[in-house]
């Protein structure tokens, strides 16, 4: 599983300065708040690389290669989770949160579900 914990690049009396992505082009970044025990995912994406920055709250994450185990992990404020094409993803609220969702391909406006393919069978049913 690819997550970053980010550190500041910048900090002085003022506060400071955490950079998210730096030298990845984006094409959407989408602001999203979560309730406690809600799930989100549970698909991949053919074209589309996003990113998963936490800004508050907990959540566990889940994702699969294909014909692979499922893998999990807690991701909490600063944390980046990295999902490239074609691994199977979900996100499950462990508290109430909020994460910056950002991607590089056909995800935005109109084509939201252009490159979305929706699992049978959810990541976070099969986590055991």
């Amino acid at each position: 599983m690819r997550v970053q914990r980010r550190k500041p690049a910048f900090r002085d009396a003022r506060g400071v300065i955490t950079d998210i992505l730096d030298g990845v082009r984006v094409d959407c970044v989408s602001l999203l708040s979560t309730k406690k025990g809600a799930v989100r995912g549970n698909h991949y994406h053919k074209k589309t690389t996003q990113y998963l920055y936490v800004l508050e709250g907990r959540f566990r994450a889940f994702e699969q290669r294909r014909g692979g185990p499922v893998e999990q992990r807690v991701l909490k404020a600063g944390d980046l989770w990295i999902t490239p094409p074609r691994l199977r993803h979900a996100i499950l609220a462990l508290e109430d949160g909020t994460f910056v969702a950002c991607a590089r391909g056909p995800r935005a406006g109109k084509d939201y579900e252009n490159d979305t393919y929706r699992l049978a069978v959810s990541l976070v049913a099969r986590r055991g």
